[in-house]
């Protein structure tokens, strides 16, 4: 993705397409709008869509089966919009491959928070890079154990991690040399239940260092890259 986003807005109520195109027009992205799926599958043809914020339900061919249509023949991320009582289309919309949703009554600021983070987990990332979810990692002097979900020392002596501590270790040992910004390691230890204002990362990264580090206040294997984020810098092999 290079330059300024450029997301397709879907929807056949006009004042709602109107809304988010002024809306985020204001916040820096390029917006075209549509007011069914076939106006929609003419502009995918057309231009180099970056995002699909899509509603479920239109007149016509409906929002999940673009949805299914978008994610069998492009890459393109979709974000559905959907009323609150339609729990099964929801469902139904992240079975087929949505990225997101967001339910309507909606705040616009919610909705350009969730579409930042979409872009980013769909282009900060190698595609399809996901942590491994079993087996055992080797560095330092730590063995990750990802079944049981604990360190293991060279004695055998456990170190119970939380859920929290845990999924952020198998990011940093999956992404080992790589500088991650907060951003990203939110988006991979939240997904979808990351708050883009949400700056705890911080302080896992703390707590993951008091029980995985010699020195915490002297970090020799997650390092800090002033501007950056987080790099965890050992050497990682798997068992």
């Amino acid at each position: 993705m290079n330059g300024t986003p450029h997301i397709l807005v879907v929807d056949d109520h006009k004042d709602i397409r109107d809304l988010l195109a002024r809306y985020l027009d204001q916040n820096g992205l390029r917006v075209t709008t549509a007011a069914d799926a076939a106006a929609a599958r003419r502009t995918l043809k057309s231009a180099a869509i970056d995002l699909v914020v899509l509603d479920i339900m239109m007149p016509g061919e409906d929002g999940l089966s673009l949805c299914r249509y978008l994610q069998e023949s492009t890459a393109t991320p979709v974000i559905l919009l959907t009323a609150m009582a339609e729990d099964t289309d929801r469902v139904v919309g992240l079975e087929i491959g949505a990225d997101d949703y967001v339910a309507k009554p909606f705040n616009p600021r919610e909705l350009l928070a969730r579409i930042k983070a979409v872009l980013r987990r769909a282009h900060s990332l190698p595609p399809g890079h996901e942590p491994a979810t079993s087996g055992k990692v080797a560095f330092d002097r730590w063995v990750l154990d990802l079944d049981r979900r604990a360190v293991v020392d060279a004695d055998g002596v456990v170190t119970p991690l939380s859920s929290g501590e845990y999924r952020l270790l198998a990011v940093f040992v999956e992404h080992a040399g790589r500088v991650l910004s907060r951003d990203q390691l939110l988006d991979l230890t939240r997904g979808r239940a990351a708050n883009a204002f949400d700056r705890s990362i911080d302080n896992q990264v703390s707590r993951l260092r008091k029980k995985i580090e010699q020195d915490p206040k002297n970090p020799e294997l997650i390092k800090t890259v002033w501007g950056g984020g987080y790099s965890f810098v050992a050497k990682v092999s798997r068992s």
